[in-house]
Order: C-alpha cells, then sequence, then structure tokens
C-alpha cells in the first residue's frame, strides 16, 4: 500500500459505548477516506491489560464491535476477517480476550476469526530501509499476510512514550520472545522496524474514555471522541496536537516521519469531522502524560531510584523504552492488587544502567540492580562492592535465536534471584530488559505483598487461559506445526511502500 500524501484525520463526537453509534462513524469515515476492506482484514485492538482492576487499559468492546460491523458493510470483497493482539504482562492473550469481554463480543460474530499472535507462527519479515536496527524480524503469520490492516488502539499517555496512539500499538504485534529484543533505550527505532513490515490502510482509535497518567493502570479522561483516519504518522501527529504535544518531541513518532512513513505537518494534513481541532484540545485540558523519570517518580515513597545511562551513552543519557518504566507500571499494579502496598514496602533503593553516584542506603535496606547494563562501584554497609554491566551487545541478540519464559517460569526465575540473595546488601534482576512482569514479582518478595496473579479475583480465569494456551501449543507441536518459522514470508498487501510525504 502507498501512504497517502494529503492524509485525512476525522475528529468524530461519541460520548456513549454505544457499537451502533459507532458503526456508523466508522462506516462514513471509511466512506470519506474512499476505503473498503479486503482480501484478509486484520483488525488490532490494544488488549494490553484487561479485567475488572484494568477497565481503561484497553480497547473496549463496544467499540470493536462498531468497528467489525462497519468492516462487514463495507468489505465487499474480505475473505478473512479477523481480529488479532498480543497483550502485555506475559499474561495469555485468551485471558485479555476473555476478561476484556471481546469474547462475549466475537461470539455474536461467528464469522470472524480471533487470533492470539502468541499461538500462531512466528515467520521471518526481511528489512531494507535505511537505519533499521534488524536485517530481520518475527512477527505472526496473520501480521504478515494481511491485505487491509485496521489499527484500533486506545488513546493512552505512556511511561516509555509519552503517549501510546496508533504507531506505539504496533509493539502488540510481537509475541514475548520477540517483543522484549530492543525494547530498551531503542524502542522508538524498534518500532519503525515494524512499521515497515506493514502499514494500517485504516485507524480508529477509542478516545471516548482516554487512559491518562499511565499505561496499564491509566485514570479515565472523558475524551468523548472517535478519531478516524488513513495515515498513522499524521493520525498520531493530530493526536499530539489535541493534547498540546509537539509531534516530533515524541522519539517514534519523529523518527518514523524521518524514515519516510508519515507528516506531523497539520498543514498537510486534512482535518474534518463535526469536532474542530480547537474543540478537541479544550477538551483535553489537563490530560496528564507520560515520560517521568523514575527517580521523579518514587519521590516522596520508600523506594529511592537512581538512573544512570544505558549502553550507548551518546545516544540517550537515560533509557526511555527499558526498564525504569517497567517499574513504574509495575508498582501501580501492586497499588491496584494490594492497596496497602505502600505502607507494606521496606525501604529500598533501585538503580538502573551505569549509575555513578552514592547510594545512601541505611543497615538493612537492600539495594536493587536491575538489568544487564546496572553497573556500580563503591561502599554498601561497609562493604566495597563492584557490580560490572553484563549487557550482551544488540548485534548478539539474534531473533533466529529468540527464547521465551511464561509466567510460571518468570516466577521460578525471579525467586530464584531472591531467594540467592537474601543475605546479600544487594540483588541484581537480570534481563534487557526485566520485564514488568518480573519487576512485579520481585517487588512482591522484597515487601512481601500479594502476589497479582494468584489474587482470587483472578487466578481461576487467569489458570484457565493458562492452560488453554499451553494445551494449544502442545498440540500444536504434537502435529509438528512449527512455531518460528524462518525464510522469506508470504506476504499479503497491506505491505508499505513509501511516497514523497517527507522527500
Amino acid at each position: 500500500m502507498r501512504i497517502p500524501e494529503r492524509p485525512r484525520v476525522i475528529l468524530r463526537h461519541c460520548d456513549a459505548y454505544e457499537p451502533e453509534r459507532i458503526r456508523s462513524l466508522v462506516r462514513e469515515g471509511l466512506d470519506t477516506l474512499g476505503l473498503k476492506p479486503r482480501g484478509r482484514t486484520l483488525v488490532k485492538p490494544n488488549l494490553v491489560a484487561a479485567g475488572k482492576l484494568f477497565p481503561h487499559a484497553h480497547t473496549r468492546p463496544e467499540f470493536e464491535e462498531g468497528v467489525l460491523l462497519a468492516m462487514q458493510d463495507r468489505g465487499t470483497e474480505i475473505s478473512e476477517l479477523a481480529v488479532g493482539e498480543r497483550c502485555g504482562i506475559t499474561l495469555p492473550t485468551r485471558h485479555a480476550y476473555s476478561e476484556s469481554g471481546f469474547d462475549r463480543m466475537l461470539a455474536r460474530f461467528p464469522g470472524v476469526k480471533r487470533y492470539c499472535f502468541e499461538e500462531a507462527p512466528q515467520v521471518e519479515v526481511r528489512l531494507t530501509h535505511p537505519g533499521r536496527l534488524r536485517d530481520a524480524i518475527f512477527v505472526p503469520e496473520p501480521v504478515a499476510r494481511a491485505d487491509f490492516f485496521v489499527n484500533t488502539p486506545k488513546f493512552k499517555a505512556h511511561p516509555w512514550t509519552t503517549v501510546t496512539f496508533s504507531l506505539k500499538a504496533y509493539i502488540g504485534l510481537q509475541d514475548d520472545r520477540h517483543r522484549l529484543i530492543d525494547h530498551d533505550h531503542r524502542l522508538g527505532e524498534k518500532i519503525v522496524d515494524l512499521h515497515h513490515v506493514l502499514q494500517a490502510q485504516f485507524i480508529a482509535i477509542d478516545a471516548i474514555i482516554a487512559g491518562q497518567g499511565r499505561m496499564l493502570t491509566p485514570k479515565p479522561f472523558p475524551l468523548n471522541l472517535v478519531i478516524l483516519g488513513d495515515a498513522q504518522v499524521a493520525f498520531d501527529a493530530v493526536c499530539c496536537a489535541i493534547l498540546g504535544l509537539e509531534p516530533r518531541s515524541v522519539e517514534h513518532i519523529r523518527l518514523a516521519e524521518d524514515a519516510g512513513l508519515g507528516t506531523t505537518d497539520l498543514g498537510r494534513i486534512q482535518i474534518s469531522g463535526d469536532v474542530t481541532l480547537e474543540e478537541a484540545r479544550a477538551r483535553a485540558r489537563g490530560f496528564e502524560v507520560g515520560l517521568v523519570r523514575v527517580e521523579k517518580y518514587f519521590e516522596g515513597t520508600k523506594i529511592s531510584a537512581y538512573a544512570g545511562p544505558p549502553p550507548e551513552p551518546e545516544r540517550t543519557d537515560y533509557c526511555w523504552g527499558g526498564c525504569p518504566g517497567a517499574i513504574e507500571e509495575a508498582i501501580e499494579i501492586l497499588r491496584l492488587f494490594d492497596e496497602e502496598t505502600d505502607v507494606k514496602m521496606p525501604r529500598l533503593h533501585i538503580v538502573f544502567g551505569a549509575y555513578e553516584g552514592p547510594i545512601d542506603a541505611g543497615p538493612g535496606e537492600k539495594v536493587v540492580f536491575i538489568g544487564d547494563c546496572s553497573r556500580w562501584k563503591g561502599t554498601l554497609h561497609g562493604q566495597d562492592v563492584e557490580l560490572p554491566s553484563i549487557y550482551l551487545e544488540r548485534n548478539l541478540k539474534d531473533p533466529h535465536h529468540a527464547r521465551a519464559e511464561d509466567i510460571y517460569r518468570k516466577m521460578l526465575h525471579v525467586h530464584r534471584q531472591m531467594y540467592a540473595a537474601r543475605n546479600a546488601p544487594f540483588v541484581r534482576l537480570e534481563g534487557c530488559p526485566v520485564s514488568v512482569a518480573e519487576q512485579v514479582l520481585a517487588l512482591v518478595s522484597l515487601g512481601g505483598l500479594r502476589n497479582p496473579y494468584f489474587d482470587p479475583r483472578e487466578v481461576v480465569a487467569f489458570n484457565k487461559a493458562w492452560l488453554s494456551w499451553r494445551a494449544r501449543v502442545a498440540w500444536q507441536r504434537t502435529t509438528g506445526t512449527r512455531y518460528q518459522i524462518a525464510g522469506p514470508a508470504q506476504r499479503g498487501g497491506a505491505i508499505p511502500e513509501q511516497g514523497p510525504i517527507s522527500a
């Protein structure tokens, strides 16, 4: 597909999650943009986390229902209509589909296929664009073969990237083993790499109730908007403008524009609809974005954070895409499940990157070094400590040989690390990055907190989804279905073809 030279973004008022109203708005948007779904049509929501405690983290099922109805209305040449996603924090995507209400909604669409991306074969896509991080990455087969790709993200803030609209949502295209590769201080470049796999021909963002402040545990912010578009960089630029953000201040948006994937110039974007940009800005006044350094985030708590630069300090002095942002999400998850988290938590000192300053740890106060790149030299509790970096250079991390651990293996891995260091003044959590799930588990161990994965409100549904997922994987192995398939993959019509937008 060719990225439009004159992209269009449509702002529509919608103050309720009414599928028929959303269907009408999306159908009108498709007509205005001259778009008709065709072939293998893949719709991707944002289901990063779902359930009673995460009501504003995901695309609502009523919103997706309206989108699917509109796709059926306008897609007379659709050969397969499917919904696909990979949720976050090492949960089975089956759990997110169930707890979000998507399964109940999809039951009303017997002809719509549901993909859990970590259960689909992962195929290799070769990359050739300048500035790429990788020559090849792996994505689920339904992604590689999509002819018409529809992105239906949630309008949210994000601790790693300031905001998450259409571009950032592509992280949900990869399974755990591939998602965490390059999910570090070069996350923006990873996002751009994914956008060279396929482009969304149509975007519809759930901004009826947006999520502010955070990504997994956002606070609700009524915007009463459905925003539609046909080009992702332009789309995200308009969403930034609604919040009063300079689009190019958001790294992945700037990098995507520089790579020729679209424009952020509002003068070159056709903005229409029954809500003006000025009216949308007025609605968004006071919206809290993300991107808070970890030292600032934990001010006034029992946790003191210290952050040095990641590898390649000439690029940045802070790892916005990796471990520091993960711990911010981890502590907020724990606060949801255990209201006494801040009371129970002992004094802790958390260290990231190549930190060179003092660590003011008192007697009995644990120091936690997070990530392979953490390193420090100094004195703790009267002992000389020299902790070297164990960071593995990027060119040594081969996606062809990537491995991942499910949540129970992560539990065992974190438990072993914490137990081995139980009498030591410090502990290192290994990984690049150390995932949100692992940091949740480490804080549970250190603070004697409730383990969210064993919470009575979640444990039955979670384990049902986990067992179903493991059974599915076992069946595929038994029948000889390969999970990861190297070599050039069969592609669909959503392959991007850059136009002269940024020439």
